[in-house]
């Protein structure tokens, strides 16, 4: 459905700078531009400010008052994407429910957030009663493709398809602060209970305005959204495109082994994935040279970018500039960045790319095994401390104050610096390298699993009295298989 326009005096008034402030500033200046692009749809900017003001004012009718937090129940489908954006209309933060993920993690994770509200995809509806079962209070499920839902016990008020035809849009939005939550995310955790890292908007909008003038972002550009949005990674996919009236493509699983010719087919300019992802286009010899010319930035992160990975990839991609960014959720996406030359091969280690340097207004600490300040040239763990520090764990004190430390000795007294849990090493050039973990923790196609909580989950089969989980080399089918899912 369209929605009427909603006037521009009511928009001026609206609060100041979030995540949602680009696509309120386009669906204003340029309401036909497009936005997103899912499958053969497209949705313009003014398209998807309507849709998400039609389904945040049902949330909020519904409540009586702005959201706190929302589910988003689908998968690389419209209501995906806009259902995180009608969270944010609706004053909340969105928290991205995976369907492919195993129904008991969704569970916890919705009863862990606390939601008052879930926006949930047609697809996802045979698995919504289960997954529903420890919510510890009923929450308002919208239903934006269906006009028929389950029978879902302890649910506030179901609102489907029909009802939101004749729902009023939200004319204006409830405000938002800086230190409000964006989003909230989980991780894998070592007792096998995923960890919430909410991220505010303050830590997005500083994470933006970084690499909107780094990569010079501007409406014409087009680009991939290749993440889960269970990843962090994929609001980048969609906030940098859309705080600058750009284009978003979203990829399905079938693209993803082969995303060159999507690439060509939609001219993209700029490419944001995993390495893993180029990594098997070179393993079935899919990565030639000049195979993307439209690319103007091709940007990895999530896991170590090989060098040969990045060589034929360059290749590939002539016209491109190549770039591995590093950053854990809790430093908001990423925070560190290297650019790609054809002098980088000698700075490889272990023939892997540097992350580079820290983003700016980010300090970046390497502790040693003394717990000590490292030396120039000495690995350790690197600290980051800044404006995209995230504010701590969801409800996890303990956690949060073992990870989020004050070193005195590193800056002023209330600087806060997260343990990343990762070895590195700056080199005399200046640029860090990625060297390990200190923890048991592995990155699987650029998502973070801890080893105990594989050994967690496997103590829990019937039968099992101890397990132990050590990283292996994955089969050349692995990637695929993964991939499938994502």
């Amino acid at each position: 459905m369209t929605s009427a326009p909603v006037p521009a005096a009511a928009i001026d008034r609206e609060d100041g700078r979030s995540l949602r402030s680009g696509v309120v500033h386009h669906a204003r200046i340029a309401p036909d531009a497009p936005a997103l692009h899912v499958g053969d749809r497209m949705l313009s900017y003014g398209d998807l400010d309507a849709r998400a003001r039609t389904w945040a004012a049902a949330i909020v009718d519904a409540l009586g008052r702005p959201a706190e937090r929302v589910g988003v129940l689908g998968h690389r489908t419209e209501v995906a994407y806009v259902g995180a954006l009608a969270a944010l209309y609706a004053g909340a933060a969105f928290v991205p429910l995976n369907p492919t993920f195993p129904v008991e993690r969704t569970r916890h994770m919705l009863a862990a957030a606390d939601l008052d509200a879930v926006i949930v995809d047609d697809a996802c509806l045979a698995q919504l009663a289960e997954i529903l079962g420890e919510a510890p209070r009923p929450a308002v499920i919208v239903l934006p493709a269906s006009d028929a839902g389950p029978a879902l016990a302890g649910a506030r008020r179901v609102i489907t398809r029909g009802e939101l035809a004749h729902q009023a849009a939200l004319a204006a939005l409830p405000p938002l602060a800086a230190d409000d939550i964006a989003y909230l995310l989980f991780t894998s955790g070592s007792t096998g209970t995923p960890k919430g890292v909410p991220v505010s908007h303050g830590n997005a909008m500083a994470f933006l305005d970084v690499v909107a003038e780094r990569y010079a972002i501007r409406p014409a550009d087009r680009f991939s959204q290749t993440f889960d949005q269970t990843f962090d990674l994929s609001v980048f996919d969609l906030f940098l495109p859309w705080s600058a009236g750009a284009s978003v493509y979203a990829l399905r699983p079938i693209d993803l082994l082969a995303p060159a010719r999507f690439v060509a087919r939609h001219e993209l300019t700029v490419w944001f994935s995993v390495p893993s992802v180029p990594a098997l286009m070179r393993k079935k010899g899919f990565l030639r040279p000049d195979l993307m010319p439209s690319l103007r930035w091709s940007l990895f992160c999530g896991e170590p970018l090989p060098r040969e990975t990045a060589e034929q990839w360059q290749a590939a991609a002539p016209s491109s500039v190549v770039e591995n960014l590093y950053g854990p959720t809790e430093l908001t996406i990423a925070c560190f960045a290297y650019r790609w030359s054809a002098a980088s091969g000698a700075a490889c280690h272990n023939g892997v790319v540097p992350i580079g340097r820290p983003f700016p207004g980010l300090t970046a600490a390497v502790i040693g095994d003394d717990d000590a300040l490292a030396s120039p040239g000495e690995p350790g763990e690197l600290w980051v401390s800044g404006p995209q520090t995230v504010p701590g764990y969801w409800r996890n004190p303990a956690t949060t104050s073992a990870r989020f430390v004050i070193r005195p000795d590193l800056a002023h007294a209330t600087k806060r610096f997260y343990r990343t849990g990762d070895r590195v090493q700056r080199t005399a050039s200046g640029d860090y390298v990625y060297l390990g973990r200190v923890d048991n923790q592995v990155k699987v196609l650029g998502f973070r699993v801890e080893l105990g909580d594989v050994e967690a989950a496997l103590r829990k089969a019937p039968g099992v009295v101890e397990a132990v989980a050590v990283p292996g080399r994955s089969s050349p089918a692995a990637p695929r298989r993964a991939w499938s899912r994502s």
